[in-house]
């Protein structure tokens, strides 16, 4: 099995990703105004990135970068198919998502993200380096340096 992380050459793919990570029970406050971002995904992403993953050339992970600024990006994004969880692709996704930020210029990374919801992925970023903020109705906001 080989997974391999690339720039998102057809958005196409991502937004299949990302509309299938939207179905995640419980996670709906995440997805604010998302058909506005599905839908311009070049304009919302200006300046950023989309990543996607892919196991033997299958697509199975996204994660995105969205410019806020020069110095500040925000992680968005992160999902791996159900059927593709536990190998590890997450950090992956999300080392690749640091590299990404770094070559952009990027000096600081931020997300939200919901650990009632996520908590795999919630100790994940703990255990990567990342720092809550904040925490606003179960949300909560990370940040790293870069």
């Amino acid at each position: 099995m080989y997974f391999e992380v690339k720039k998102c050459a057809d958005t196409t793919i991502i937004k299949e990703l990302f509309i299938e990570y939207s179905h995640i029970q419980g996670a709906e406050s995440c997805f604010v105004s998302f058909d506005k971002e599905v839908n311009n995904l070049e304009s919302f992403y200006k300046g950023g990135v989309l990543l996607v993953g892919y196991e033997d050339e299958k697509p199975v992970a996204c994660i995105a970068v969205k410019k806020i600024d020069d110095n500040v990006c925000e992680a968005k994004r992160l999902f791996i198919k159900p059927e593709y969880r536990g190998k590890g692709y997450a950090r992956v996704m999300l080392n690749a998502m640091l590299d990404k930020s770094r070559e952009l210029g990027f000096k600081k990374v931020t997300f939200t993200t919901k650990p009632s919801v996520m908590q795999v992925g919630y100790g994940l970023y703990k255990r990567m380096g990342f720092e809550e903020v904040s925490e606003t109705d179960g949300i909560v906001s990370m940040c790293m340096a870069l």
